[in-house]
């Protein structure tokens, strides 16, 4: 929908959205105005011209997306939602930052009406947005017969600090591998950042880079109208690159003291200089003024966007009417649905020999992928490794994005920020795999994904020091109880392959927060379980595994590739150990969730607990409490193979069995 607005109506336009952001900042006494001031030009030029968008539905299948890389910039993102109609008053720009808005001092997804992803750590932005342009590129395949159907874009700025950031660049690289020309972004070049100017530490070419990824790269001056719209068109137009548009831009743009110095960046422009500004741009207003030409200008852009819509709606009203194929695939796809009896429908396929965990729940994942057409991912290069290969799928490549399994190449940091952009698709269920121990460079990915209530899959196989001869850099200790030290996030650990089934169901069936696998390298036994086990237990997170006869004296807490060890710890204690209940803790947060009677049904109140799990040992003495034994390792790893490893941390039965003997 191009724009040709009258020049002197653009101006006004452009210092509407600089002033509403200077306003907001200097309101709340704390933000960053003058990313806001130097990109209001782009971000004006990107809305009008090219954002098809419907406020009124947010969360239109179809929409454009624009994705705010820069956070810290997220008053000009709230002043344009404001404009554009949004649910987002006046007064929540008014209370930026403040106790309970919905404008927080970085833009979040699942607060905001209108931002598309959570967004303020450098990077991540950007390589969020390489998986939503892949999501578009992925539905559009599976619907050829209606291309009107999916065909959406996704916009973007990204700043200096998100160019320095590594995640931008791993994610970038593999934009342009996949020819995503569906993806556009604006890079805010002002050679400005917080301890002074880029050259710094700073100076290589950006756009050269971006070349080099494969991305067709422009050069701007981000203030002149008519050079940002031509370089939109031509981007908009580019057949098979990415687009990646350099912009000079004046930070703090118009601020007499302030424009192209680092105190613009993150600090208020103070009441002296605000007054400077307003004289010197021509802004005679009381704050927070919008005149009633720009609401004009804005409502208009909006209702060519409902037009959009309901269009759109008549498109996939008719994909439904004739039924078949493709209209049960769109409601599967759009409702990311499942079978009810998918737990039923997993346990059913599970071997019961022994066999490493990331191997039973390969098998598992099979079958779920045959179920939940959602359900696509891949592997950081470990997919021999990892066995999530899904069979007979097909590849997404450039130019055959109708597969399912991706190569991320060997970019864990990217790979899981792409997989947190095809779950806001809200059209995939994404999952991606590499060994434990990496999972330190996939952590603020994972953690946004925790903060976003994205239901993405973390697969994390060879999870503790069985990981053997490799040795210590690669054999996790700490790293199950960082990430459940992450809010959101569940830490799933399957001791069996029918855990495996729960684990998948577990995971497949959260809609408000991730997931992570943590699986065995090494072979594990099929446990036996109680006449009275109920397979449904398993989705409560922790339930009796092998029961003790009465009352219970003691409960063995274990997990994953420990739970064997804890039922044969058990049997080695003979008469004592029949005072023992062994508890398989699948997963902690879920079974805290649980009510409280069934809670204190699986650990009594008053009843003795240990803990045994292969890794650090302290926060589980948070839950054993000050008489409680844990059972683990607190220090790194050993180069060995992993039976040595085990018999000399004396992680089997018959030394667990010798600890509990006295302590019992």
């Amino acid at each position: 929908m191009p724009n040709d607005f009258d020049p002197q109506l653009v101006d006004t336009a452009v210092k509407t959205i600089q002033m509403l952001a200077v306003d907001g900042v200097e309101k709340a006494n704390s933000g960053h105005p003058g990313a806001p001031m130097g990109l209001a030009s782009i971000a004006f030029e990107i809305y009008t011209r090219e954002l098809r968008f419907d406020p009124r539905d947010p969360a239109w299948p179809n929409r454009d997306r624009f994705v705010l890389s820069c956070g810290h910039a997220s008053m000009l993102l709230y002043s344009l939602l404001h404009l554009a109609g949004y649910d987002l008053s006046l007064d929540e720009l008014k209370n930026f930052r403040q106790w309970g808005s919905r404008t927080p001092g970085h833009p979040e997804v699942h607060v905001t009406p209108g931002v598309e992803t959570t967004t303020g750590p450098l990077g991540q932005g950007i390589a969020t947005a390489v998986g939503m342009a892949a999501s578009q590129k992925m539905l559009a395949a599976r619907f050829p017969d209606s291309p009107e159907l999916f065909d959406w874009r996704v916009f973007g700025i990204a700043s200096d600090g998100d160019m320095m950031e590594g995640i931008s660049g791993e994610a970038s690289s593999l934009a342009g591998h996949l020819g995503l020309d569906n993806l556009i972004f604006f890079y805010d070049d002002n050679g400005i950042t917080i301890d002074g100017k880029t050259d710094l530490a700073f100076t290589e070419d950006v756009g050269k880079r971006y070349e080099a990824y494969g991305w067709f790269v422009q050069r701007v001056d981000g203030h002149n109208h008519a050079e940002l719209r031509a370089a939109l068109d031509r981007a908009v137009a580019e057949p098979s690159r990415p687009s990646f548009i350099v912009a000079k831009t004046h930070i703090g743009m118009g601020s007499p003291n302030k424009q192209d110095k680092s105190s613009a960046h993150g600090e208020p422009l103070g009441a002296k200089e605000l007054a400077a500004t307003k004289a010197a741009i021509g802004w005679d207003h009381e704050p927070f003024h919008i005149p009633s030409e720009v609401r004009d200008l804005f409502a208009n852009v909006a209702a060519a966007g409902a037009q959009r819509h309901a269009q759109w709606r008549l498109t996939r009203d008719a994909l439904i009417a004739r039924g078949g194929q493709e209209a049960a695939l769109y409601r599967t796809l759009v409702g990311c649905e499942l079978p009810a009896n998918l737990l039923e429908e997993l346990c059913a396929v599970v071997p019961q020999g022994e066999q490493a965990t990331r191997i039973a729940s390969g098998l598992v994942q099979q079958v779920a992928a045959t179920l939940v057409p959602s359900l696509v991912g891949g592997s950081a290069d470990l997919t021999p490794s990892n066995k999530t290969w899904i069979k007979d799928a097909g590849v997404v490549q450039r130019g055959h994005f109708e597969g399912r399994n991706f190569h991320f190449g060997i970019r864990e940091h990217a790979m899981g920020a792409f997989a947190n952009g095809l779950s806001l698709s809200g059209s995939f269920i994404p999952y991606t795999a590499t060994f434990l121990v990496f999972s330190d460079y996939m952590r603020p990915a994972i953690r946004l994904a925790g903060l976003s209530h994205l239901p993405s899959v973390f697969v994390f196989t060879h999870d503790s020091l069985y990981l053997g001869e490799d040795g210590p850099t690669h054999q996790p200790v700490e790293h199950l109880w960082a990430l459940r030290a992450i809010p959101n996030v569940h830490v799933v650990r399957p001791a069996d392959s029918l855990e495996c089934a729960a684990a998948w169901t577990l995971a497949l069936e959260r809609r408000d927060g991730p997931t992570v696998l943590a699986l065995t390298r090494q072979n594990l036994p099929y446990l036996d379980r109680p006449a009275a086990f109920v397979p449904r237990d398993m989705l409560r997170g922790a339930y009796v595994v092998d029961e003790a006869v009465g009352s219970p004296r003691a409960v063995l807490l274990a997990t994953g590739s420990e739970v064997s060890v804890a039922v044969d710890a058990k049997r080695a204690l003979g008469d004592r150990g029949r005072d023992v209940r062994v508890v398989s803790v699948l997963c902690w947060e879920q079974f805290q969730k649980q009510e409280e009677a069934y809670r204190t049904s699986v650990l009594p109140v008053g009843v003795k607990r240990a803990s045994v799990e292969l890794g650090i040992t302290g926060p589980w003495k948070g839950i054993v409490g000050d008489g409680g034994l844990t059972f683990g390792h607190d220090g790194f790893g050993f180069s060995a193979p992993w039976q040595v490893i085990r018999d000399k941390v004396g992680m089997t039965g018959e030394a667990v069995a010798a600890r509990l003997a006295s302590w019992l």
